[in-house]
């Protein structure tokens, strides 16, 4: 196993029962990349985290977690990862500093980590107050202070920006990619696509507890077949001049695959003297709902 590789599982497949939560999902993330999980209520995100953090052991297939074999891994204790969990749940009573200290001694870290903690994730002022006192951002920052105590290689996050503001999910992702920076390998599930798009290398798209796609955004993006989108305020002029780009028109934009980008792009410039346009690639989002489209139709029960 590479020594760059921070989490890999091969061929997994969990089942409860008769109930097959997992069926043959293999993915690597390297150390400084970051994966969002993603896929529908019930896809087999929630146990696929359970089997990298060790919880339960998956019915087949393997997980090499920072070099490690977790099935012949005695004490797990002595793997670098972080946890944050979708609800962060701390006693109320208790401040947030003496939550982060009791954490600390766990894990065998000293107080000078907590401190430093407090203020990059501006808890300071508040480290005396009881939790109950905290807003949900407020719990969330702590929550990822939690998980980062020991200097994490690897981090697995459940839905870390949930029913947080703009700038406190803004701050949560700059975390992570300060993280990245630092080569830990970072896990995120997530249903909030559109935040998550510019932070990751990867994804991995879960549906009914199969492997949808894996891979890079511009991977999946050539896979799926997804068309670039140009824009342009004199769009409608250029195709008076190059009525051959009419079959390329839908609502108001030209809809282009990969083999015709370039050549439209250069005809327009060249031909058309138009430079004033914008290339859209297909969002995470599009992405997304491409590949879940390909399978059988998926009922979400709340």
């Amino acid at each position: 196993m590479s020594a760059s590789i921070a989490v890999s599982a091969s061929n997994i497949r969990h089942h409860y029962a008769d109930f097959q939560a997992l069926d043959d999902i293999s993915f690597a993330v390297e150390r400084g990349q970051t994966m969002a999980l993603l896929g529908h209520n019930g896809a087999g995100k929630s146990t696929l985290i359970k089997i990298l953090l060790g919880l339960i052991k998956p019915s087949e297939g393997r997980v090499n977690v920072l070099g490690k074999d977790l099935s012949s891994l005695r004490n797990r204790a002595d793997l670098k990862m972080g946890y944050l969990p979708e609800n962060v749940s701390f006693y109320d009573k208790l401040t947030g500093k003496e939550i982060l200290n009791y954490f600390a001694a766990l894990k065998g870290i000293g107080k000078v980590r907590v401190e430093q903690l407090l203020q990059e994730f501006g808890l300071e002022y508040a480290q005396d107050r009881a939790l109950k006192t905290y807003s949900k951002g407020m719990k969330q920052r702590l929550g990822f202070a939690q998980a980062i105590l020991s200097r994490p290689e690897l981090l697995l996050l459940d839905e870390p920006t949930v029913g947080l503001d703009p700038v406190a999910s803004k701050f949560l992702y700059s975390k992570i990619d300060e993280l990245k920076q630092q080569g830990c390998g970072v896990i995120v599930c997530t249903h909030e696509l559109s935040l998550i798009e510019n932070n990751i290398d990867m994804a991995l798209i879960l549906a009914k507890g199969k492997a949808l796609a894996a891979g890079s955004l511009s991977d999946l993006r050539a896979a799926s077949g997804l068309k670039t989108r140009l824009t342009s305020p004199q769009l409608l002029e250029a195709i008076a001049l190059q009525p051959q780009l009419t079959s390329m028109l839908c609502d108001d934009a030209l809809l282009l695959d990969k083999q015709q980008k370039s050549a439209v792009v250069k005809l327009l410039t060249n031909q058309c003297q138009l430079f004033d346009f914008s290339l859209k690639e297909p969002a995470l989002a599009e992405i997304y709902h491409f590949y879940m489209g390909q399978c059988a139709p998926v009922v979400e029960v709340s």
